[in-house]
């Protein structure tokens, strides 16, 4: 299991001046990236990048929300809203609820594979034979591997294995806890 901490990941200023973008893994590590996960801070109303090729998961973490503007119509994702998914080519406008958030992203090579990002439920067993999985947790938990390994997670840390274990993962969450997310990347045959 690697893990690696928000904290210890120097913001990155997006070029539109509309945030700063953390970095916490691209995978695989060697070569160009399938999946590319990252926390964003966006801190004023403006439009999404593009990225052609991509599918894209976003979900607000800290913070009231964000409303993102699509050609079908507007989507409001808050801190209590499941992930957003949609198409990288997609660029949707991004307005503020009530000021800055913070969010979590998982972009993968649409081409490549299929990827999820989604809401943990504390106790539930979550079971991926996915080539990538990952779980990112905003407060402290204990992540358990299989009934037989149980991790600490300090809070703003991103935990992945890319072992191809199918060893069921559960997260013991304190009551009323910001919410934790699963990850995952399954590649397609070829």
């Amino acid at each position: 299991m690697k893990r690696v901490s928000l904290a210890s990941v120097a913001p990155q200023a997006w070029r539109n001046g509309g945030g700063l973008t953390r970095e916490l893994l691209t995978w695989p590590t060697d070569g160009p990236w399938l999946a590319r996960i990252s926390v964003a801070e966006i801190t004023r109303d403006g439009d999404f990048s593009a990225y052609p090729g991509l599918e894209r998961w976003f979900a607000v973490i800290e913070g009231a929300g964000v409303e993102l503007g699509f050609d079908a119509g507007s989507l409001p994702v808050t801190n209590c809203s499941e992930a957003c998914r949609f198409n990288g080519e997609q660029a949707p406008a991004c307005r503020l609820l009530a000021g800055p958030t913070r969010d979590l992203n998982l972009m993968s090579q649409r081409a490549c594979g299929n990827s999820q990002l989604q809401r943990v439920q504390p106790g539930v067993a979550w079971h991926s034979g996915a080539e990538l999985r990952a779980v990112f947790t905003a407060v402290p938990m204990v992540l358990d591997v299989g009934q037989v390994n149980e991790i600490l997670l300090d809070a703003g840390t991103l935990a992945w294995d890319d072992s191809a274990d199918s060893a069921p993962w559960r997260a013991v969450l304190p009551a009323a806890a910001p919410p934790a997310w699963w990850l995952s990347l399954q590649l397609r045959a070829p």
